[in-house]
């Protein structure tokens, strides 16, 4: 009986090959969606969850006194050391992080061997990190490789790539820094990808020498510090006791203190940010976890739409089969295995695709996914959930419907008045899938617009066809600087050269307090410092507003300040600080503003516009502004890297253009709106299966009606109208019900932007149009399917 069940299940399914082909395809990349999401989300929250004490891990902030002061992961330089003195049960380690770092392998004779460019991954940390965080040594002792301050620990693959074999690059040497020659200690286990500390390189936190310093007024985005909390102190107790740490460090009148944060908030913080540069919001987290389940809800909402309309063909077989003593019970199970067997071939095709895809999800999405997912506990009982759900309700209707039909009228097919109700369903559940469909186009409308927009902003200085080149700090390299800049200036297309520590806008950020015109007290007004050469302004095309540029003398400081910093002092024209003195927090310079710069954006334009203080200092210029023409670019970067190359033989070539350095500010939004898009054209091409399901059903119940209406003259135009008003009713309906939730959610979006585009109307209407002219587009097909039957066909029973 069970064989016979199944070969008729396979026969009837067989025979409508689209229906079958439909339903399969819409449930399996419903599922497909939902695991992939799924997998995302997991890996987001799974950041930095590894560590053994992470429930008493925190990370230290710095913040201000002010109401809406923007609390700093950045702390300052002597904090670490004077923490670890002050609260000896507390474990405190500075962190402090670094790229673009040159480094050279050196042989057993000291000569150069090797030269690498690190672009991330050089972290300084203290011995006790490696008792804080659980990351494993491969070889040498976590409490002592790190003891000498000429020491470093390599990751694995970083040593093999180094030296060729791990196991031998214990007691080898590197030279980076300048001059600085460091010794092999231990290897680290590679870091494993969900944490945001990718430790490549790991120096001692003293060898930065900062236990010498004693500025408690300057901090640097690069530089943090973790503590581990003995048990029973909480995040409160722990405030309370660093605010009196604070007022006995700072200076009176600086007013900042420092506060605690959980490890498990650093991922979800982008306003503070951490050393990974990835950051994903907890209402991100949320709109993906509803758009998952709304995709999936979508695909088995069609899947039932269609199976219920497919089975009210079917009316005649019914009654054929309980004419020749089919019973009720034979009928439904025919009815729900066939739905098993669709059920189950979508979850088949959803782990297909999800195999198939697993690379370029990879990829795309920058998270592991292999098919060990099919075997995770959680992922089982939610396909088995889903098969039985899903199995239930799309074989509800025929199983106990239409098994339940007078033989007579299952063989005349009079099901409408029984119908009305279902349709007035299915009605209501196409609206559903349309206003979910309208709201995800609308928003990635919205959301492409604002990156667009973002990308392509002025910023208030040129970064076209402007590269940022690394530049050695030893001595002979510094002293080789002037003959660089005039060697690239000689070369064709090459335009301005500027000695720096920045481009106008970086993530790598040296925040100050400055004391202005004499006072005894800071002005406490935070400024990003840029030290760079006279050339800075003409290289940027930073315009001056007021007074003159910055000159060549290293004996005589002198001071650019932005038109920010006027206003925050409080004076109307720029003038009016002119030749005023100016004592930088850090280490007590003392110069005078000899002119003012127009505003430009330090940062992303998610964030306001800050003081900015650009001054001389050949000391801490650590890159290469050069600005070219733009004709034939690779060209003009093959004869730069050719010049580097005789310059500074031991040094690697390494360049980035200044607007992808921006554009990577945006990376993490960009890539969520590439994932947006995605799930919009997904969710439009459910729901428009699930029309087709409507459509199809009504098909179904109409045929008489579209007989008799071609019979009286009506014309095949005539009959896809008739149909299609009411899908465009339905459309609209949605539409007018998904406008204000796109704006909802988009709007929310929006603020983390504190420059935005506005959020016009007309987007909303083309999101509209787009859903409309696909929905009729699906429907319509279907009409004139319907209207092309000869009517005889429809009406010789009657």
């Amino acid at each position: 009986m069970i064989f016979h069940f199944f070969k008729t299940a396979f026969r009837n399914l067989r025979a409508n090959k689209v229906y079958s082909v439909l339903t399969v395809a819409g449930l399996g990349v419903g599922i497909a969606v939902f695991l992939v999401i799924f997998l995302f989300i997991r890996y987001q929250e799974s950041f930095d969850g590894f560590h053994s004490k992470k429930a008493n891990i925190y990370r230290m902030l710095t913040k201000g006194d002010k109401p809406g002061d923007q609390a700093l992961a950045s702390v300052y330089y002597p904090l670490p050391g004077a923490m670890a003195h002050d609260f000896p049960d507390w474990k405190v380690t500075g962190v402090y992080s670094i790229g673009g770092v040159p480094v050279m392998t050196l042989g057993a004779d000291g000569n150069t061997e090797k030269a690498f460019t690190e672009k991330d991954g050089v972290f300084f940390v203290n011995t006790s990190f490696f008792g804080i965080f659980d990351f494993p040594l491969l070889a040498g002792e976590p409490d002592k490789s790190l003891a000498d301050r000429s020491s470093v620990v390599l990751s694995k693959r970083v040593a093999e790539r180094y030296f060729g074999d791990w196991q031998k690059a214990v007691g080898r040497s590197i030279k980076c820094f300048g001059t600085s020659v460091f010794k092999v200690s231990g290897i680290l286990a590679d870091p494993p990808s969900n944490t945001d500390f990718k430790l490549d390189l790991v120096f001692p936190y003293p060898a930065l020498n900062f236990d010498t310093v004693t500025d408690w007024s300057t901090v640097n985005s690069n530089n943090g510090c973790y503590v581990l909390l003995p048990a029973g102190v909480d995040t409160l107790a722990a405030d309370r006791q660093l605010k009196a740490f604070a007022r006995k460090y700072q200076a009176p009148d600086n007013k900042n203190t420092q506060i605690v944060r959980s490890l498990g908030e650093v991922h979800f913080d982008p306003q503070v940010g951490n050393f990974s540069g990835k950051t994903i919001t907890v209402a991100r987290i949320r709109s993906l976890w509803l758009i998952a389940s709304f995709i999936l809800l979508i695909a088995c909402v069609n899947f039932i739409n269609i199976a219920t309309a497919q089975a009210v063909n079917r009316a005649k077989e019914v009654g054929v089969r309980k004419v020749l003593g089919g019973g009720r019970l034979q009928l439904r199970v025919q009815f729900l295995l066939e739905a098993l067997l669709l059920v189950v071939s979508g979850v088949v095709l959803a782990a297909l695709l999800v195999g198939v895809l697993a690379g370029p999800i990879s990829s795309v999405m920058e998270i592991p996914v292999s098919m060990g997912l099919f075997g995770e506990p959680e992922v089982l009982i939610f396909l088995g959930a889903t098969v039985v759900a899903v199995t239930l309700l799309a074989g509800f209707y025929p199983a106990l419907v239409l098994s339940s039909f007078n033989p007579i009228t299952a063989l005349k097919t009079k099901l409408i008045s029984r119908g009305a109700r279902g349709i007035t369903l299915r009605r209501g559940l196409v609206v559903f899938q349309f206003v979910i469909a309208q709201a995800l186009i609308i928003g990635v409308f919205l959301i492409v617009r604002q990156l667009d927009f973002v990308t392509h902003a002025p910023m208030g200085f040129d970064k076209a066809a402007i590269i940022t080149v690394p530049i050695p700090g030893d001595s002979l390299s510094v002293s080789k600087r002037s003959y660089l800049r005039d060697r690239l200036l000689a070369i064709k297309d090459v335009r301005m050269v500027s000695y720096n520590n920045n481009s106008p806008a970086s993530d790598n950020n040296w925040w100050s307090d400055f004391k202005f015109d004499h006072s005894s007290k800071s002005a406490n007004v935070w400024v990003v410092e840029r030290w760079a050469d006279p050339d800075y302004l003409a290289t940027y095309s930073v315009p001056l507003v007021a007074g003159r540029n910055i000159t060549r003398n290293d004996s005589i400081l002198e001071f650019l300040v932005n038109e920010t910093v006027v206003r925050k002092l409080g004076f109307a024209h720029a003038e009016d600080v002119l030749n005023k003195e100016l004592e930088v927090s850090d280490g007590g310079k003392v110069g005078k503003v000899v002119g003012v710069v127009r505003d430009f954006h330090q940062s992303t334009l998610k964030d306001s516009l800050t003081g900015v203080l650009v001054l001389h200092g050949p000391g801490f210029y650590t890159s290469a502004g050069i600005k070219m023409t733009g004709d034939n670019l690779p060209a003009t970067i093959a004869a730069i890297r050719q010049l580097w190359g005789k310059v500074y033989p031991e040094y690697v070539f390494e360049y980035q253009f200044v607007d992808e350095t921006i554009a990577n500010f945006y990376k993490e939004d960009a890539k969520m709106s590439e994932f947006y898009k995605i799930f919009a054209a997904i969710a439009i091409f459910l729901s428009c299966l699930g029309l087709y399901g409507l459509a199809s059903f009504m098909a179904a119940q109409r045929l008489k009606e579209v007989g008799i209406r071609k019979v009286l003259g009506a014309s095949a135009g005539n009959i896809v109208y008739l149909f299609t008003r009411e899908f465009m009713v339905l459309v609209g309906i949605a539409f007018l019900i998904a406008t204000p939730i796109a704006w909802y959610f988009v709007h929310n979006w929006i603020q983390q932007y504190v420059f935005r585009i506005p959020i016009s109307g007309w987007v909303f209407v083309v999101g509209g149009l787009v859903a409309l002219v696909i929905a009729l587009g699906t429907v319509s097909a279907q009409a004139y399917r319907a209207a092309a039957v000869n009517p005889v066909r429809n009406l010789r029973t009657e």
